[in-house]
């Protein structure tokens, strides 16, 4: 017999979820995630993936982790502190080379990259200074961080951030200090002003460390992220990323220093105690998709060109896409219920899947569909999009 207080705590949970229709669907692909594909049986034109460079079944990426398996095998077997694979150390040279840093460590996922590193870089005595908007993953990272002081700026504040570093600089001893945030921000897809940040840095004798979850691959010239967006380059300290969205794998890493790598193989306890990572064929993928993005720029400039345009037309038709300056484009519409229904009609009438984000996901009154167009959208799906988003908009009474 079960736990009589687990079971009501867990059906507690289950009955609130289902009364406020919390996330109430799950779909189901039925294909490779492609600008087009099957979704829960049927085929849908996917505009909410953050598959931004179209990499996800790109050929030469399928081969290379066939290849990879066929020479590696399947998995590990063991954890990478007792022992590695040549492949998982090519992967990690060349995401360091990507990032033009010293050095990377590959982890399971981004999540544990930012929960593994911020554990381990910050100590009792030390100050974390979080932008208010930050990913779960940096919160839970600095939460997880005991004994240190963690200060919250307004997002994108730097008049906020320069107070809240003067007021800390006053009470802090020998402790060092961190300045942590997204790059490109999940929901709303602005940018923070890095060099600005990197400035009050320097000025207050604090170190910088950035999440290019959602720049890497996207920002840049090349899609090197944020660092080369600003022209940035070693002025910051920790540059975190994903594998799972633009490189269209799995998997996240850190970039740094040599030193930096060496201390978190042996400290952080996310890669430490995690089974070997990343497996033959996501390493094999990962290094061709490297190679891909560097090869082929233009898919970048077809990513800006699409976000562009789409963000462009979507403005003139009445929608609030709020402060974005990247491919991803909210369309805000204020309340759950409209989201909700905004998200389904486009779907059910219209065959887009955009997934609605409601509160307490973002703030109260800023409820809305997160669109993500991709490079290897055509302008033909974008503009039957725009039409889908008219049509629908138009009978909810949101335009």
């Amino acid at each position: 017999m079960y736990n009589a207080k687990y079971l009501k705590f867990v059906k507690e949970q289950y009955d609130e979820l289902k009364r406020i229709n919390y996330m109430p669907h799950f779909r189901m692909l039925g294909s490779p995630n492609s600008a087009k594909a099957t979704l829960d049986g049927r085929e849908i034109l996917i505009l909410c993936a953050n598959n931004y460079l179209g990499l996800a079944n790109h050929p030469e990426m399928i081969q290379a982790a066939k290849d990879a398996v066929d020479k590696w095998g399947a998995g590990m077997g063991t954890g990478r502190m007792i022992m590695t694979m040549a492949i998982q150390d090519e992967l990690e040279e060349k995401a360091a080379e990507f990032k033009k840093t010293e050095a990377a460590l590959v982890y399971p996922t981004g999540y544990t990259a930012n929960v593994g590193a911020v554990w381990s870089l910050m100590a009792e005595g030390d100050t974390i200074v979080s932008d208010e908007l930050n990913h779960a993953s940096i919160i839970d990272g600095c939460r997880l961080a005991r004994g240190t002081d963690r200060i919250i700026y307004k997002h994108l504040d730097m008049v906020d951030l320069e107070k809240k570093l003067k007021e800390s600089a006053k009470e802090r001893a020998k402790g060092k200090t961190m300045i942590i945030t997204d790059s490109v921000f999940s929901q709303d897809g602005d940018i923070c002003p890095l060099p600005e940040i990197i400035e009050l840095a320097q000025k207050y004798d604090a170190f910088t460390y950035i999440d290019d979850a959602h720049a890497s691959g996207v920002l840049g010239k090349t899609g090197r992220g944020t660092v080369e967006h600003f022209n940035v380059y070693g002025r910051v300290e920790v540059q975190m990323g994903t594998l799972s969205k633009a490189i269209a794998t799995c998997g996240g890493y850190v970039a740094g220093s040599e030193k930096l790598k060496y201390y978190l193989w042996r400290r952080s306890r996310t890669y430490c105690f995690s089974t070997g990572f990343p497996d033959p064929a996501t390493s094999g993928a990962t290094l061709k998709a490297f190679e891909i993005i560097l090869r082929e720029p233009e898919r970048v400039q077809r990513l800006w060109d699409n976000t562009r345009y789409f963000k462009k037309e979507l403005e003139s038709l009445g929608f609030n896409t709020g402060i974005s300056q990247t491919p991803i484009t909210p369309v805000i519409v204020g309340t759950p219920e409209k989201a909700e229904d905004l998200s389904k009609l486009l779907y059910d009438e219209e065959g887009i899947f955009v997934n609605a984000v409601r509160y307490p996901v973002v703030p109260k009154g800023t409820d809305r569909v997160r669109t993500i167009v991709n490079a290897h959208h055509t302008r033909e799906q974008l503009d039957y999009a725009l039409g889908a988003f008219e049509r629908v908009g138009k009978k909810l009474g949101i335009i």
